[in-house]
């Protein structure tokens, strides 16, 4: 199998032109028209991930985030950008990237979040196009059951195996329909409240973002790597169901640049 057909599947459920202006999905290193060996899937690319890559037999890494969001004007191994795409290209290991394209559909990285909450009845919750409302940032959707604030904290946190819960403070009501984006969502919390959500789930919350709840929501911040890592069974589920008989791989490397002293 060529590459280029695993990459054709992957924008069947993502296609590239629904990606940010600032991203850079797609095909960022190798040959599309080479045979495949096998696949390793990722949520981010490290010198680690190539080096697994190549003792799995894979010379194609699919990850959620692009190694090169900008240009790189040189290719000396200054940093680990450059380490991991000179390793990349010298051992022929094609990395291939689906980013904010698989953010931006309704079936993508955060249904899956949903799913591991068992959150249903999914609506984009900013639509791109008022004519497509499947197109879009973030989600939001309903609980089975209301939970206590408390609970479902504990709940999220044990779900989505998170060190900890950056959150606001607790507003006393139960907690039902649920907003959620995977990685960086607070430019998201006007229209979690917009919507009536009980809670706002995400990454990335700076310091003053969080005075902007003002008493109207729970935000809960997991942290973006926790938020998007579900993102790799996601992908690996999907390619399963197209190649059956395909060498696919979950990655062994936790990326995660995080780590929480208790």
């Amino acid at each position: 199998m060529k590459i280029n057909q695993i990459i054709d599947q992957l924008e069947a459920l993502a296609p590239r032109h629904l990606q940010e202006s600032y991203d850079n999905a797609g095909l960022i290193v190798g040959d599309a028209k080479a045979e495949c060996t096998g696949c390793l899937i990722s949520l981010d690319v490290t010198e680690e991930i190539i080096e697994e890559a190549i003792k799995k037999g894979c010379n194609l890494v699919v990850a959620h985030h692009p190694i090169i969001f900008g240009g790189l004007k040189q290719l000396v191994g200054a940093n680990y950008v450059q380490r991991t795409v000179i390793k990349a290209i010298k051992n022929n290991v094609a990395i291939y990237a689906i980013h904010t394209n698989l953010d931006n559909v309704l079936h993508g990285v955060n249904a899956m979040i949903g799913e591991k909450l068992g959150v249903g009845e999914l609506t984009i919750l900013r639509p791109k196009n008022p004519d497509n409302q499947d197109i879009g940032a973030g989600v939001v959707g309903y609980l089975a059951q209301a939970m206590e604030e408390r609970d479902f904290l504990a709940f999220l946190k044990k779900e989505m195996q998170t060190g900890c819960i950056r959150h606001t403070a607790f507003l006393g009501q139960p907690i039902k329909k649920v907003a959620l984006c995977g990685g960086s969502g607070s430019f998201l919390l006007k229209d979690a409240i917009k919507a009536g959500a009980d809670v706002f789930i995400t990454g990335d919350f700076k310091y003053h973002e969080f005075f902007d709840a003002e008493g109207k929501i729970l935000i809960a911040d997991i942290g973006h790597f926790e938020s998007e890592q579900f993102t790799i069974p996601l992908i690996y589920r999907y390619l399963l169901e197209k190649f059956p008989t395909f060498a696919l791989h979950f990655t062994e490397t936790n990326t995660n640049p995080i780590k929480y002293f208790s």
